[in-house]
């Protein structure tokens, strides 16, 4: 009975601390994330590294009710100034080169400005055209989701305090035919 009470803190631990799984739940991450992969997300060490652009992190989005989980990108860490024009990202007055948007959609969005602000209502589509510049606050970061046009993101609710954050993504696991690190 002791080997099995020990067993079970021991992994309740680890699950808390350490590494845990997540499933994704949407389309906001295509094509990066595909809608019921399942993710292997580190804790532990997540907590002892700054945030960085380009990494997929798992959090709790600063919405009041909300509940579930959300997977996005960091975009922009504190300090930093973001803000979109035509479609694409600018950090500190720089185009950013994002690898894992298609090219084909890069600067396809036109029209007129992003209506409701940069934590206005995100009415489906969230048509990322322009918004206003605004600096990341100390102690949070900017997200954003692969596939802008469905993302609910930080346009919506702005940033992400790192309290909010549980882990980040390093690996998808399931299905096994699309095992690959992130």
């Amino acid at each position: 009975m002791r080997a099995i009470v020990i067993a079970v803190v021991v992994a309740l631990l680890i699950r808390q601390f350490v590494i845990e799984t997540y499933q994704v739940n949407g389309i906001s991450m295509q094509p990066t994330l595909q809608n019921g992969e399942r993710l292997l997300v580190a804790k532990f060490v997540y907590h002892f590294s700054a945030p960085h652009i380009g990494q997929i992190i798992i959090f709790r989005p600063p919405i009041p009710g909300v509940t579930e989980d959300y997977v996005k990108r960091v975009i922009a860490v504190a300090g930093q100034t973001f803000y979109m024009r035509d479609g694409q990202v600018y950090v500190n007055g720089q185009l950013q080169q994002e690898p894992w948007e298609p090219a084909s959609w890069r600067g396809t969005f036109t029209g007129s400005e992003y209506v409701g602000g940069l934590y206005g209502n995100c009415p489906s589509p969230v048509l990322p055209v322009n918004t206003q510049p605004i600096v990341i606050p100390p102690g949070t970061v900017w997200v954003l989701g692969d596939h802008r046009v469905v993302s609910i993101d930080s346009r919506c609710f702005g940033p992400v305090p790192l309290s909010r954050i549980r882990g980040e993504a390093v690996l998808i696991w399931w299905p096994l035919a699309d095992f690959r690190p992130l």
